[in-house]
């Protein structure tokens, strides 16, 4: 009696240990599937004397849109990327401290990537 109750309490402590691998597989094939038709907007945001930008904030919109549906900031290298749906025409807002804001269109019906490079022009009497 007692080993068939041990049976039973290893197999249902296995049955949970492996519900979580069996589970994060499952989301990793089906977000797999989900990316297919994504667009990689990537940027490189520098200052006007051609150093990185980390800090600055990147948002994105549809163009028929007036909400801003994504955001990022730029890395130590002034870099960063946002994944949108493939298909549409996108405008690209980039803002930061002492920088005058820059806008780009971005055509997200051909390819699946853009390259921007963005270079942030100073505000007078900015740092």
């Amino acid at each position: 009696m007692w080993r068939s109750i041990s049976l039973l309490t290893l197999a249902c402590f296995l049955a949970i240990a492996s519900a979580p691998a069996a589970r994060a597989a499952a989301q990793s094939s089906s977000s797999s599937k989900s990316h297919t038709r994504d667009f990689l907007i990537f940027a490189t945001v520098f200052t006007d004397r051609g150093f990185a930008l980390p800090g600055a904030r990147v948002r994105v919109r549809r163009l028929e849109e007036k909400k801003f549906r994504w955001e990022g900031m730029s890395d130590s290298r002034g870099e960063l990327g946002i994944r949108v749906k493939q298909g549409a025409e996108y405008e690209l807002t980039v803002e930061a401290r002492g920088f005058k804001p820059q806008t780009r269109k971005v055509d997200a019906t051909d390819d699946n990537r853009q390259d921007l490079t963005i270079q942030m022009e100073q505000l007078a009497g900015g740092k």
